[in-house]
């Protein structure tokens, strides 16, 4: 049995050392042999389908344009580009903001000390950051500043113009009343594109010519909604916010508190719900929406119908024209597409987290149909967003897709064209340093180099022959009639056979 085993593995050696060297004589590069690879390896498993199968079976509901949904940033992280992070209440928007500054390929990688929460970003070679978030320069415009909130403070704030976030403007108030006149006589302007800065370039740049990048995390409202009950419920509370709109922060009677005491701690859910104030309604879609639009938080400015509706479609907008967002229940395509639209890359993949606090909360029918409904605005925009990402994430996946093809195609070109070149250049190197020995190695060859060699003297041969024949018939043929002119004809005869000869050792 030994015995066998061991001939079996002399075998399986020997054959492996025979593949090695038929592989070397076909293609000694390495260059070809990892083009080899390249080209004819199986495609590599999709990281993003494990993550989740619903984007197989996905049908779009919205048109979008392919300028929608090809997001490519040209982002100088050297120059004048900066990254705004806006950072909505529970919906992963921490473990999104420490992958920014921590788990991101740099030239310049961010410096993050132990026991601190704020890393520096600065550019490569420069002592200015690139990143406008919570981890890198703290909450310069207030703790988790919205929409309307960062479009105003950013460019004061890079600017150097700290104080200038609390400065009314006189054009925006101007704005506000003549929209509330305009309520009042029955023509309200609530189209959320027109003299906004919700508009796709109105607030993207500053004085100093510095382009903004706004980006931010989605999450189901359900789950965040109940994600955020169990964060106050253990005592945490949003005061420092400062809800600036319009140069203000609101009145206490414009914005009532839920709750007297310094905190929230120890909230029933249904308390929770019960307060009509509770800005944990709707949070997403006032977060994203610019609410100068719609008086700021005065309710009586316009009806609450067509409030609703301003807001809406302006956070729809405003998150459109975004230069990315994401969602928390898909975190490797999040991750895929930030990716694909800085064309920065992460160092370590996301991890998906299935089991939260708010999936460990166990509410019946009621009262998921009961927060749907008081996040009935947020549902929509959800809808919209995930519609949104999922096509995003598909378009650029064919496109990656596309792109991986032609480049196989090209491989597999070039490596033909290699292996080929290879070949006959070891062909002709072997003929000229040693012809006898690749004779011998080679009868096919050398058989074909025999024939080549011999082909021309042959045909002469042959050639002469058979002008010799014809010479010799004709000399018989004189013989016998007594022609006079037969030393002539054998002359032109003998004359013409040299020419033709002389034709074929010169084309020789």
């Amino acid at each position: 049995m030994d015995e066998k085993s061991n001939k079996l593995l002399l075998a399986l050696v020997m054959l492996f050392l025979f593949a090695v060297i038929v592989l070397q004589y076909v293609c000694p590069g390495t260059e070809c042999q990892l083009l080899r690879l390249q080209a004819f390896s199986s495609p590599m498993p999709d990281p993003y389908r494990s993550e989740d199968e619903s984007s197989a079976r996905f049908l779009p509901h919205y048109n979008f344009s392919r300028s929608d949904l090809l997001r490519k940033v040209d982002f100088d992280i050297k120059g004048d580009d900066l990254i705004v992070f806006l950072h909505i209440q529970k919906t992963g928007g921490t473990t999104f903001g420490r992958h920014l500054v921590r788990n991101i390929q740099l030239e310049q990688p961010c410096e993050c000390r132990v026991g601190q929460k704020k890393c520096t970003c600065h550019r490569p070679g420069k002592r200015e950051t690139w990143l406008f978030s919570r981890f890198s320069t703290g909450w310069s415009c207030g703790l988790h500043a919205d929409w309307t909130e960062l479009t105003s403070c950013v460019p004061a704030v890079v600017d150097g113009k700290r104080d200038a976030r609390l400065r009314p403007s006189r054009w925006r108030i101007f704005q506000i009343l003549d929209a509330a006149s305009k309520d009042r006589r029955g023509s309200p302007n609530t189209n959320p594109d027109a003299n906004s800065p919700s508009s796709k370039k109105a607030r993207n740049t500053s004085t100093s010519g510095k382009n903004f990048h706004y980006i931010t995390i989605l999450r189901d409202p359900v789950s965040r909604y109940l994600s955020e009950w169990r964060h106050v419920q253990r005592g945490a509370t949003w005061k420092a916010s400062l809800h600036v709109c319009d140069g203000r922060p609101p009145t206490s009677e414009e914005l009532p508190s839920c709750y007297t005491g310094d905190d929230w701690s120890g909230c029933p859910l249904k308390e929770f719900m019960d307060c009509p104030y509770n800005l944990a309604n709707n949070r997403q879609v006032r977060m994203l929406s610019d609410l100068t639009l719609v008086g700021c938080y005065n309710l009586s400015v316009m009806p609450e119908k067509q409030r609703n509706k301003v807001l809406l479609e302006s956070a729809k907008s405003n998150l459109k024209h975004m230069a990315f967002f994401g969602l928390t229940e898909y975190q490797r395509k999040t991750q895929y597409l930030f990716e694909k639209t800085f064309n920065m890359n992460f160092i370590s993949p996301f991890t998906q987290y299935n089991t939260t606090r708010a999936s460990s909360v166990e509410i019946n029918e009621e009262i998921q149909k009961r927060i749907e409904g008081l996040n009935f605005l947020d549902m929509e925009l959800y809808s919209y967003a995930k519609d949104l990402f999922l096509q995003r994430y598909q378009f650029m996946r064919q496109k990656d897709h596309q792109e991986a093809r032609r480049k196989r195609q090209e491989q597999r070109k070039f490596l033909k064209g290699r292996i080929l070149q290879t070949h006959f250049q070891n062909q002709f190197q072997g003929q000229s340093q040693n012809p006898s020995q690749n004779q011998s190695q080679n009868p096919n060859l050398n058989a074909n180099q025999n024939v080549t060699q011999n082909l021309i003297p042959n045909l002469i041969q042959n050639l002469t022959q058979s002008s010799s024949q014809n010479l010799s018939q004709k000399e018989n043929q004189g013989s016998q009639k007594q022609n006079p002119g037969q030393e002539q004809s054998d002359s032109n005869t003998s004359n013409g056979t040299n020419d033709y000869i002389g034709s074929v050792e010169k084309w020789r």
